[in-house]
């Protein structure tokens, strides 16, 4: 198992693909054909469009504010409570409501043809068994220690797992997503 600290200094900024904001990248592939997959946070202040993630999955948390709703075709995605995490695909034409105000949301995007992503929750005291592959542990809201590293506010451990490994986490919340 390989872990790496990765401070925001190392984030990157990116537009979002609908032009109406700004998204900040944790950490991404791209491949020559487009992305692969991306893990990042973004603020959404304004209702409106979702991106077209066409072939792609998402997974997705607000870890800021409260009140967000994803309308479809098929009904709406509710995120309204903070540390819910939601599984869409990006195809859905979906546009976003604010109940409540602005929101700040952790995104999990990846190619379905190349990827699997997931992301959950690991709370003080609470393990977490991880799969091959590679997995981001992010202290989004709160300071968060997992085994003996301690991570500050937005600061994320990028963990290389080559087979299952468990995961702790010894104090506050952090989100774990995971490639494979």
């Amino acid at each position: 198992m390989t872990i790496t600290l990765l401070t925001p200094s190392q984030y990157r900024a990116i537009p979002w693909k609908n032009g109406g904001g700004v998204a900040t990248d944790i950490a991404a592939v791209s491949a020559a054909d487009g992305e692969v997959w991306r893990f990042g946070r973004t603020a959404i202040p304004v209702p409106g469009p979702f991106s077209d993630y066409t072939g792609y999955d998402r997974v997705q948390v607000v870890i800021r504010g409260s009140g967000l709703v994803l309308d479809g075709p098929a009904g709406e995605i509710d995120l309204r409570a903070p540390f819910k995490i939601v599984r869409y695909r990006g195809e859905l034409k979906l546009t976003s409501r604010l109940e409540a105000g602005a929101v700040e949301v952790v995104n999990l995007i990846g190619r379905r043809a190349d990827v699997a992503v997931d992301m959950q929750i690991l709370h003080a005291g609470k393990s977490l068994q991880l799969g091959k592959g590679l997995h981001f542990a992010y202290a989004p809201t709160e300071a968060s220690t997992i085994g003996e590293h301690t991570l500050a506010v937005d600061h994320c451990l990028r963990i290389e797992a080559a087979g299952p490994t468990m995961l702790a986490c010894g104090s506050g919340r952090v989100l774990v997503a995971s490639i494979s």
